[in-house]
Protein backbone atom coordinates (compact mmCIF):
# COMPACT_ATOMS: atom_id res chain seq x y z
CA UNK A 1 0.00 0.00 0.00
CA UNK A 2 1.19 3.62 -1.27
CA UNK A 3 0.43 6.33 1.03
CA UNK A 4 0.12 10.15 -0.08
CA UNK A 5 -1.42 13.59 2.16
CA UNK A 6 -3.08 16.42 0.19
CA UNK A 7 -3.22 20.10 1.11
CA UNK A 8 -6.10 22.31 0.21
CA UNK A 9 -5.66 25.66 0.77
CA UNK A 10 -9.24 26.17 1.77
CA UNK A 11 -8.41 24.64 4.85
CA UNK A 12 -4.82 24.76 5.66
CA UNK A 13 -4.29 28.65 4.08
CA UNK A 14 -1.92 30.20 1.87
CA UNK A 15 1.30 30.69 4.15
CA UNK A 16 3.92 29.78 2.11
CA UNK A 17 6.35 28.93 5.04
CA UNK A 18 3.30 26.28 6.71
CA UNK A 19 3.24 24.55 2.75
CA UNK A 20 6.71 24.13 2.94
CA UNK A 21 7.01 22.82 6.45
CA UNK A 22 4.16 20.43 5.81
CA UNK A 23 5.59 19.28 2.30
CA UNK A 24 8.91 18.87 4.08
CA UNK A 25 7.08 16.79 6.58
CA UNK A 26 5.55 14.92 4.82
CA UNK A 27 8.12 13.75 2.81
CA UNK A 28 10.57 13.32 5.73
CA UNK A 29 7.68 11.07 7.41
CA UNK A 30 7.67 8.63 4.32
CA UNK A 31 4.67 9.58 2.66
CA UNK A 32 4.87 9.00 -1.41
CA UNK A 33 3.14 12.17 -2.28
CA UNK A 34 1.35 15.10 -1.62
CA UNK A 35 -2.12 15.77 -3.89
CA UNK A 36 -4.02 19.53 -4.18
CA UNK A 37 -7.42 20.18 -5.76
CA UNK A 38 -8.60 22.81 -7.69
CA UNK A 39 -11.51 24.97 -8.79
CA UNK A 40 -11.18 27.72 -10.62
CA UNK A 41 -14.05 30.39 -9.55
CA UNK A 42 -16.60 30.41 -6.97
CA UNK A 43 -20.00 31.96 -7.17
CA UNK A 44 -23.16 32.04 -5.29
CA UNK A 45 -25.38 29.06 -4.86
CA UNK A 46 -22.24 26.77 -5.90
CA UNK A 47 -22.70 24.09 -3.61
CA UNK A 48 -20.93 20.41 -3.09
CA UNK A 49 -22.46 17.37 -1.45
CA UNK A 50 -25.18 19.73 -0.56
CA UNK A 51 -23.10 21.87 1.38
CA UNK A 52 -22.96 25.80 -0.15
CA UNK A 53 -19.57 26.61 -1.00
CA UNK A 54 -18.32 30.21 0.65
CA UNK A 55 -17.12 32.26 -2.11
CA UNK A 56 -14.14 33.25 -0.63
CA UNK A 57 -12.41 29.86 -0.21
CA UNK A 58 -9.16 30.67 -1.02
CA UNK A 59 -7.99 27.58 -3.90
CA UNK A 60 -4.63 27.75 -5.42
CA UNK A 61 -3.94 27.31 -8.80
CA UNK A 62 -2.97 24.24 -8.48
CA UNK A 63 0.41 24.22 -11.24
CA UNK A 64 1.67 27.03 -9.18
CA UNK A 65 1.35 25.05 -5.55
CA UNK A 66 2.76 21.99 -6.91
CA UNK A 67 5.85 23.81 -8.51
CA UNK A 68 6.36 25.75 -5.01
CA UNK A 69 6.60 22.30 -3.42
CA UNK A 70 8.97 20.91 -5.94
CA UNK A 71 11.40 23.51 -5.36
CA UNK A 72 11.53 22.80 -1.50
CA UNK A 73 11.17 18.85 -1.47
CA UNK A 74 13.28 15.70 -2.94
CA UNK A 75 11.01 12.78 -3.64
CA UNK A 76 7.73 13.71 -2.85
CA UNK A 77 5.57 13.23 -5.70
CA UNK A 78 3.23 15.57 -7.02
CA UNK A 79 -0.61 14.93 -7.82
CA UNK A 80 -3.98 16.74 -8.39
CA UNK A 81 -7.51 15.38 -6.54
CA UNK A 82 -8.69 16.93 -9.02
CA UNK A 83 -8.09 18.75 -11.90
CA UNK A 84 -10.70 20.18 -13.60
CA UNK A 85 -9.87 19.30 -17.50
CA UNK A 86 -12.21 19.77 -19.44
CA UNK A 87 -11.62 23.23 -17.97
CA UNK A 88 -8.14 23.79 -19.32
CA UNK A 89 -7.14 23.33 -22.91
CA UNK A 90 -4.99 20.24 -23.64
CA UNK A 91 -2.57 22.29 -25.80
CA UNK A 92 -1.35 24.88 -22.98
CA UNK A 93 -1.80 21.91 -20.11
CA UNK A 94 0.73 19.61 -22.05
CA UNK A 95 2.94 22.09 -21.66
CA UNK A 96 2.30 23.28 -17.82
CA UNK A 97 2.43 19.41 -16.85
CA UNK A 98 5.50 18.25 -18.75
CA UNK A 99 7.67 21.41 -17.65
CA UNK A 100 6.87 20.59 -14.05
CA UNK A 101 7.62 16.96 -14.53
CA UNK A 102 10.79 18.00 -15.98
CA UNK A 103 12.25 20.74 -13.06
CA UNK A 104 10.99 18.52 -10.21
CA UNK A 105 13.34 15.90 -12.12
CA UNK A 106 10.03 13.28 -13.03
CA UNK A 107 7.70 13.62 -10.04
CA UNK A 108 5.01 14.88 -11.74
CA UNK A 109 3.43 11.52 -11.21
CA UNK A 110 0.15 11.72 -9.17
CA UNK A 111 -2.09 13.87 -12.12
CA UNK A 112 -6.07 12.85 -11.53
CA UNK A 113 -8.46 14.68 -13.64
CA UNK A 114 -12.42 14.93 -12.73
CA UNK A 115 -15.36 17.09 -15.21
CA UNK A 116 -15.94 19.22 -11.77
CA UNK A 117 -19.55 19.95 -11.27
CA UNK A 118 -20.73 23.66 -11.02
CA UNK A 119 -21.96 24.57 -13.95
CA UNK A 120 -21.41 28.02 -13.19
CA UNK A 121 -17.76 27.11 -12.93
CA UNK A 122 -18.19 25.33 -16.69
CA UNK A 123 -19.88 28.55 -17.96
CA UNK A 124 -17.30 31.16 -16.31
CA UNK A 125 -14.25 29.66 -18.65
CA UNK A 126 -16.74 29.14 -21.60
CA UNK A 127 -17.25 25.21 -21.26
CA UNK A 128 -20.36 23.79 -21.95
CA UNK A 129 -21.86 21.92 -18.69
CA UNK A 130 -23.18 19.57 -20.71
CA UNK A 131 -20.01 18.42 -23.02
CA UNK A 132 -17.94 18.22 -20.42
CA UNK A 133 -17.20 14.87 -20.72
CA UNK A 134 -16.52 14.50 -24.46
CA UNK A 135 -14.15 17.37 -23.57
CA UNK A 136 -11.82 15.12 -20.92
CA UNK A 137 -11.48 11.93 -22.96
CA UNK A 138 -10.87 14.20 -25.87
CA UNK A 139 -8.31 16.20 -23.97
CA UNK A 140 -6.40 13.17 -22.49
CA UNK A 141 -6.52 11.91 -26.21
CA UNK A 142 -4.55 14.99 -26.85
CA UNK A 143 -2.20 15.35 -23.68
CA UNK A 144 -0.85 11.89 -24.86
CA UNK A 145 -0.43 12.67 -28.54
CA UNK A 146 1.34 15.95 -27.72
CA UNK A 147 3.69 13.93 -25.09
CA UNK A 148 4.59 11.38 -27.72
CA UNK A 149 4.84 13.34 -30.66
CA UNK A 150 8.51 13.40 -32.53
CA UNK A 151 9.71 16.52 -34.65
CA UNK A 152 7.61 16.55 -37.41
CA UNK A 153 4.65 17.38 -35.55
CA UNK A 154 1.53 15.32 -34.78
CA UNK A 155 -2.21 16.34 -36.27
CA UNK A 156 -5.89 15.92 -34.49
CA UNK A 157 -9.19 16.43 -35.53
CA UNK A 158 -11.85 16.41 -32.82
CA UNK A 159 -14.94 17.70 -31.87
CA UNK A 160 -13.65 20.19 -29.81
CA UNK A 161 -10.14 20.33 -30.66
CA UNK A 162 -7.80 20.93 -33.94
CA UNK A 163 -4.58 21.11 -35.15
CA UNK A 164 -1.99 19.99 -37.43
CA UNK A 165 1.58 18.65 -37.45
CA UNK A 166 1.68 20.51 -33.67
CA UNK A 167 4.80 19.90 -31.56
CA UNK A 168 5.26 20.72 -28.12
CA UNK A 169 8.70 20.58 -26.04
CA UNK A 170 9.82 19.50 -23.29
CA UNK A 171 7.94 16.31 -23.24
CA UNK A 172 7.62 14.51 -19.51
CA UNK A 173 10.58 12.50 -18.25
CA UNK A 174 8.31 9.49 -18.74
CA UNK A 175 4.61 9.11 -20.06
CA UNK A 176 2.72 10.77 -17.09
CA UNK A 177 0.12 8.15 -15.57
CA UNK A 178 -3.26 10.37 -15.94
CA UNK A 179 -5.85 8.84 -12.88
CA UNK A 180 -9.80 9.62 -13.10
CA UNK A 181 -11.39 10.96 -10.52
CA UNK A 182 -15.52 10.94 -9.66
CA UNK A 183 -17.58 8.81 -8.19
CA UNK A 184 -19.68 7.31 -11.22
CA UNK A 185 -19.99 4.58 -13.36
CA UNK A 186 -19.04 7.28 -16.76
CA UNK A 187 -15.89 8.42 -14.38
CA UNK A 188 -15.20 4.48 -13.90
CA UNK A 189 -15.68 3.39 -17.53
CA UNK A 190 -13.69 6.47 -17.75
CA UNK A 191 -10.59 5.34 -15.65
CA UNK A 192 -10.57 1.79 -17.18
CA UNK A 193 -11.12 3.17 -20.73
CA UNK A 194 -8.81 5.99 -20.88
CA UNK A 195 -6.58 6.14 -17.14
CA UNK A 196 -4.08 4.26 -15.62
CA UNK A 197 -5.58 5.29 -12.46
CA UNK A 198 -8.93 5.30 -10.37
CA UNK A 199 -9.65 7.67 -7.65
CA UNK A 200 -13.23 7.74 -6.71
CA UNK A 201 -14.86 10.25 -4.12
CA UNK A 202 -18.18 10.83 -2.98
CA UNK A 203 -20.43 8.92 -0.42
CA UNK A 204 -20.74 5.53 -2.22
CA UNK A 205 -21.90 2.64 -0.51
CA UNK A 206 -19.75 -0.38 -0.47
CA UNK A 207 -21.60 -2.07 -3.35
CA UNK A 208 -21.43 1.05 -5.36
CA UNK A 209 -17.73 1.11 -4.56
CA UNK A 210 -17.42 -2.30 -5.95
CA UNK A 211 -19.16 -2.36 -8.52
CA UNK A 212 -17.46 1.13 -10.24
CA UNK A 213 -13.59 -0.40 -9.15
CA UNK A 214 -14.99 -4.04 -11.00
CA UNK A 215 -16.55 -1.97 -14.02
CA UNK A 216 -12.85 0.03 -14.32
CA UNK A 217 -11.23 -3.49 -14.33
CA UNK A 218 -13.18 -4.89 -16.61
CA UNK A 219 -13.08 -2.28 -19.71
CA UNK A 220 -9.35 -1.69 -18.16
CA UNK A 221 -6.46 -3.13 -21.54
CA UNK A 222 -4.54 -2.98 -18.47
CA UNK A 223 -3.83 -5.44 -15.88
CA UNK A 224 -1.92 -2.74 -13.13
CA UNK A 225 -4.91 -0.16 -13.20
CA UNK A 226 -4.50 1.68 -9.55
CA UNK A 227 -6.77 2.53 -6.91
CA UNK A 228 -6.34 5.33 -5.17
CA UNK A 229 -9.05 6.39 -2.08
CA UNK A 230 -9.78 8.36 0.44
CA UNK A 231 -8.88 7.19 4.13
CA UNK A 232 -8.97 8.83 7.59
CA UNK A 233 -5.75 10.08 9.43
CA UNK A 234 -7.29 7.50 12.47
CA UNK A 235 -6.97 4.69 9.69
CA UNK A 236 -6.41 1.30 12.08
CA UNK A 237 -4.79 -1.74 10.92
CA UNK A 238 -7.40 -3.64 10.23
CA UNK A 239 -9.69 -0.60 8.29
CA UNK A 240 -5.87 -0.89 5.99
CA UNK A 241 -6.59 -4.60 5.11
CA UNK A 242 -10.28 -4.17 4.17
CA UNK A 243 -9.01 -1.85 1.88
CA UNK A 244 -6.11 -4.17 0.28
CA UNK A 245 -8.82 -6.94 0.37
CA UNK A 246 -10.76 -4.31 -2.01
CA UNK A 247 -7.72 -4.04 -4.27
CA UNK A 248 -6.63 -0.52 -2.85
CA UNK A 249 -3.07 0.73 -3.81
CA UNK A 250 -2.89 4.11 -2.43
CA UNK A 251 -4.62 5.77 0.45
CA UNK A 252 -4.58 9.71 0.45
CA UNK A 253 -5.42 11.31 3.96
CA UNK A 254 -6.41 15.13 4.84
CA UNK A 255 -4.70 15.78 7.93
CA UNK A 256 -5.05 18.96 9.91
CA UNK A 257 -1.56 19.43 11.11
CA UNK A 258 2.09 17.93 11.58
CA UNK A 259 1.61 15.59 14.83
CA UNK A 260 -1.46 14.18 12.45
CA UNK A 261 1.10 13.11 9.75
CA UNK A 262 3.90 12.18 12.33
CA UNK A 263 1.32 9.65 14.31
CA UNK A 264 0.04 7.83 11.20
CA UNK A 265 3.49 7.23 9.61
CA UNK A 266 5.00 5.88 12.97
CA UNK A 267 1.48 4.11 12.73
CA UNK A 268 2.66 1.90 9.53
CA UNK A 269 5.85 2.19 9.94
CA UNK A 270 6.27 5.10 6.52
CA UNK A 271 9.51 6.20 7.50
Amino acid sequence: MKFAVTYSTPGQGMDPERLVEFAQHAEACGFEGLYVPEHVALYRGASLGGFELPTTLEYADPFDLLMYVAASTERLLLGTAVLLLPYHHPVTLAKRLATIDVLSKGRMRLLTVGLGSLPGEASAVGVDFATRGRRTDEAIDVLRLLWSGGPDGVSYSGEFYNFDNLTSYPHPLAPLPIHIGGSSRAAARRAGLRGTGYFPGGNLTPTERAAQWALARKTSPHDNLEYTRWASTDLTPEALNSYERQGVTRLVINPRSLDDLTNFAHRFNLS
